[in-house]
């Protein structure tokens, strides 16, 4: 992209102006940032929180559960990492977990599945009536792209924390993640926390659609009025016909 750090230090200062708000007003955001394998979420999270004060700022990447969270109300563990007054909460993979890599891994009953689908919606309603800003976003990519970026990261030593086992399922087992996305999508986009979607198949401009978004979503006007809103070719709302339509890789 010919002027992308240009753009780039322009929406950092905008999230820099954002955060200030936040802290004078005692603003909450939620960001729920979700996405296939190797769609670029860590990345897009290092520009985001790359100038905001650690302070308030967190970012939640939950490892698996032990087996005490195990015996809790699903929801329990991503309660304790909600954020206080002033605070950017930046959650890299969520309590979306459960209808995605569980339901394809069979890591919980079919039962627990349907129970998060039904609470969900009721659990977002409830976090946004509490005045937290919940903005949901979820990255795809095609199946190529993937395979090309997870074996990337064999070849590049500074990756090595990021090679799983579960790469090679991601490939093996696309169709599944592509139905699970879909059902996860379709039942819990609602009008108090929708979804929207990015085409992230390249990076910079799919990072740069995200920040805005959240600097459209997040920030007060005096901010966010001069940051124009993300490229629709790239970040659009959840539709029933994004797969139909090609929007979304099947």
């Amino acid at each position: 992209m010919k002027h992308y750090q240009q753009d780039l230090r322009g929406l950092q200062l905008a999230l820099l102006k954002m955060q200030q708000a936040h802290l004078h007003n005692g603003d909450r955001t939620v960001v729920v940032l979700e996405g296939r394998d190797a769609a670029g979420k860590d990345g897009t999270i290092k520009r985001i929180t790359e100038h905001l004060t650690p302070r308030a700022t967190r970012v939640v990447a939950l490892p698996k559960p032990s087996d005490r969270e195990l015996g809790e109300w699903y929801f329990q563990r991503y309660v304790r990492h909600l954020p206080t007054a002033g605070e950017l909460v930046i959650f890299n993979r969520s309590w979306y977990n459960r209808a995605g890599v569980e339901v394809v891994m069979d890591f919980s009953s079919k039962a627990q599945q349907a129970e998060f689908l039904r609470d969900a919606p009721e659990f977002e309603r409830m976090l946004v009536e509490s005045g937290i800003k919940l903005i949901k976003i979820w990255l795809d990519i095609d199946k190529a792209e993937q395979k090309k970026r997870l074996a990337a990261r064999h070849d590049d030593p500074l990756k090595a924390l990021k090679i799983s086992g579960m790469d090679q399922v991601a490939q093996d087992k696309w169709k599944a993640y592509s139905k699970a996305r879909d059902t996860m999508l379709a039942r819990t986009d609602t009008p108090l926390a929708p979804w929207v979607c990015v085409r992230a198949d390249h990076k910079k401009p799919a990072r740069l659609a995200v920040m805005r978004h959240i600097i459209r979503e997040a920030a007060p006007h005096h901010v966010s009025a001069d940051v124009d809103g993300p490229d629709p070719a790239i970040l659009f709302p959840y539709s029933a016909t994004a797969i139909d339509e090609g929007l979304l890789a099947k």
